[in-house]
């Protein structure tokens, strides 16, 4: 008699589906509402650019240090208490912020509670996934990840209305309790892989069966062991390519609305630019997973590299309202193709046997990028009263990136 939850495996992938791309849209959201924010923040306690950003790269940074071990737990007991645990911390965090009064404390509420709910929130959902697909693989990552996009083209600009209706510490009280129930029901419907479901378990993994079932993912077992992947220089090529292209992707989305607002547009207006990022992005995930199903991995980085410096030397010189909402559109392709393709390059080099773990690894060097990112972006602007300086040296890191990641090779043996 089958002890599962009543659905079959196919059926429930589905399911499997809209559950990580609801964590995508709840988590990235939220976190990146965070720069509508900014303003406020700034006027009402004085704050410098740098140090607000050093909160955002604090929480981003504490997101990949405890992405390692939270990759690790999923790989042995899977996803749901630990998203459960991650809602709370993700919650509380945000809601927190509304009690805030000095630097100390926005590092410790935002920088640090935030970033250890923020860390399960690509791992989990992506490393699922995984698991959960093997030939479709980039195309459900692909929807997975527009779920990142929807959040981030819905959630900004919901911020921007309640700080409007309500002010910035109400409205960080709101959506940080939105974020933390959305999550909590989310968590219910999370399995870590097809055996887990089929079980009717969250627990340790039961022994694997072979599945001739094309949609549904190989062996657990396939792959390289975690220790063996350590050693491996592909590995480590990934990990910096990624903190470079990671520290420039969220410079940009910090600081863009910052950089809108000195230009003289109003803060909707700003606002509207995240947004249309997001909304862009999606168009990049979704086509980028179904790319990566026929070309690899690497090169959807590719094109994404090749986007995302076209993007930033058009920044350095958009300096009206239209070039920055089309500076949006292309670096909104270019986003979403990075963060669609790191979890399957990461399966197309090592397999799915340690996938959570390592994914975990590659994504604590991009949110060590991320959270130097931004920082360094608003030390540079403090000390230049100006964007010129920072855009022209994310180029350059871009580059350095796009260099490393050429220098990988997807093909032959592991």
């Amino acid at each position: 008699m089958r002890s599962g939850p009543g659905k079959s495996r196919d059926s429930y992938s589905r399911t499997i589906i809209a559950a990580c791309f609801s964590v995508q849209a709840v988590g990235i959201g939220t976190y990146i509402s965070f720069g509508v924010f900014f303003n406020p923040l700034m006027d009402a306690f004085g704050w410098s650019r740098a140090a607000i950003s050093g909160a955002s790269s604090t929480a981003f940074f504490f997101a990949g240090l405890f992405g390692i071990l939270v990759g690790r737990l999923n790989d042995r007991f899977g996803p749901r208490m630990i998203m459960r645990v991650a809602a709370v911390f993700l919650g509380l965090g945000f809601a927190l912020m509304s009690q805030v009064a000095t630097l100390l404390q926005l590092y410790l509420v935002f920088g640090l509670v935030f970033g250890i709910g923020l860390s399960a929130v690509d791992v989990i959902a992506l490393s699922t996934i995984a698991r959960w697909f093997a030939l479709n693989r980039g195309k459900m990552t692909g929807i997975v990840k527009v779920g990142t996009g929807a959040g981030q083209f819905t959630v900004p600009i919901l911020a921007s209305l309640l700080i409007a209706a309500t002010g910035f510490q109400t409205a960080f009280i709101i959506l940080g309790i939105c974020a933390f129930a959305l999550l909590m029901i989310i968590a219910r419907f999370l399995y870590r892989d097809p055996d887990i479901y089929d079980a009717g378990q969250t627990g340790p993994a039961v022994p694997v069966p072979t599945f001739s079932d094309p949609v549904l993912r190989p062996r657990q077992t396939a792959g390289i062991d975690y220790s063996q992947a350590l050693k491996s220089p592909k590995l480590w090529l990934l990990c910096l390519s990624n903190l470079l292209v990671v520290f420039c992707l969220m410079s940009i989305m910090l600081h863009i609305v910052p950089y809108a607002r000195d230009m003289g547009i109003s803060p909707h207006w700003a606002a509207g630019i995240l947004a249309t990022i997001g909304a862009v992005s999606m168009a990049g995930r979704f086509a980028g997973g179904l790319l990566i199903d026929r070309t690899g991995s690497k090169r959807i980085m590719v094109i994404s590299f090749i986007l995302l410096l076209t993007a930033l030397i058009w920044l350095t010189r958009a300096d009206t309202l239209w070039e920055l909402y089309a500076f949006a559109f292309i670096y909104g392709i270019a986003h979403g193709g990075f963060f669609t393709a790191i979890s399957p390059i990461v399966a197309e080099l090592f397999g799915i046997r340690s996938h959570g773990g390592l994914f975990g690894i590659v994504v604590c060097f991009g949110t060590t990028g991320g959270a130097l990112g931004p920082f360094v972006t608003g030390l540079m602007f403090d000390r230049f009263l100006n964007y010129t300086a920072a855009f022209t040296a994310l180029i350059l890191i871009a580059a350095v990136a796009f260099v490393l990641m050429l220098c990988l090779k997807t093909g032959g043996s592991r």
